[in-house]
């Protein structure tokens, strides 16, 4: 099978390991991606102290409920492979667990609770540092927020990169309903009013931008600024959102027909926020050709 550069740069991106290496590892695995990672981890996995600067935009969330008491954390890595072993997925579910049964007051907390798996052992902190070790990869818990305020629960995972945690009062279903709606429609707040003053800044200034390149008399345009803003207003914030299921109705509407109070939600996505690295993979081979043809 031809080894493409874009196979190349798709290795590289998910391990960062050495582009020659990731092109021998593709040749040896005939193309298979998930066998060239494989083959990169076992010859170039390196120690805990190399990995430990290195960035973690890939990852899991992980929920744990208990008897009324919930935990939602999320857990860094540094490529989509770890993600399924089965070690780091046994870490993240202990995490959960741990801050779900002990209030840990921050991560550093989270670090001194007891677990072993592996050998390693008797913290979360020792097993993530034994972890680093074994797998090759830098991997951290990133944050968490745990749940004990006596409302009831429900949860919706997209798999192991979204989790959502609705605190509700009412019918079961429509709250897993609403979980499931944060989860593909991401509100940043519950109503028009809670929505962060910076988001509303962003958008008025983007929207003043627009308004200025039409043209459009000062009045014209001022109404237009007020008008970008509220229906950004009403697009972010779930209360008013066309509900997932049903887009006649939001999910205010919804909430009122089942007899469903939502007093909060939290949506962790993997990654939000953290700068990847990104190689600029063209100028990468160009250099490498200048220093072969130079040599």
């Amino acid at each position: 099978m031809a080894i493409t550069a874009s196979m190349v740069a798709e290795l590289r991106a998910k391990t960062d390991a050495p582009m020659m290496e990731c092109k021998k590892a593709l040749t040896e695995a005939n193309g298979d991606m998930a066998k060239a990672e494989e083959l990169l981890r076992v010859k170039l996995g390196s120690k805990a102290g190399k990995a430990a600067s290195r960035v973690t935009a890939e990852g899991v969330v992980a929920v744990h409920m208990e008897s009324g008491i919930g935990a939602l954390v999320e857990i860094n890595c540094e490529t989509d492979f770890v993600t399924k072993n089965d070690s780091f997925l046994a870490l993240s579910q202990a995490v959960a667990q741990g801050i779900s049964r002990s209030n840990p007051a921050d991560v550093a907390a989270v670090g001194a609770l007891p677990f072993s798996l592996d050998g390693f052992g008797p913290t979360i902190e020792d097993v993530r540092k034994g972890l680093i070790g074994k797998i090759g990869e830098n991997m951290s818990v990133r944050r968490f927020k745990r749940f004990a305020s006596g409302s009831k629960l429900a949860t919706y995972l997209h798999g192991t990169r979204i989790g959502v945690v609705v605190e509700f009062e009412g019918d079961e279903a429509a709250a897993k309903d609403v979980a499931m709606h944060v989860a593909a429609m991401k509100p940043v707040s519950l109503t028009s009013a809670d929505v962060p003053a910076e988001l509303i800044e962003r958008e008025r200034s983007v929207a003043t931008a627009k308004a200025a390149e039409s043209g459009k008399p000062a009045e014209i345009a001022a109404k237009m600024i007020e008008g970008s803003v509220q229906k950004y207003l009403k697009e972010v914030s779930l209360f008013n959102q066309p509900f997932v299921k049903n887009d006649k109705q939001t999910v205010e509407q919804m909430l009122k027909e089942k007899g469903t109070t939502v007093k909060s939600f939290t949506l962790y996505v993997v990654g939000e926020g953290i700068e990847k690295k990104v190689d600029d993979f063209a100028a990468e081979v160009a250099a490498q050709v200048a220093a072969a043809k130079a040599g």
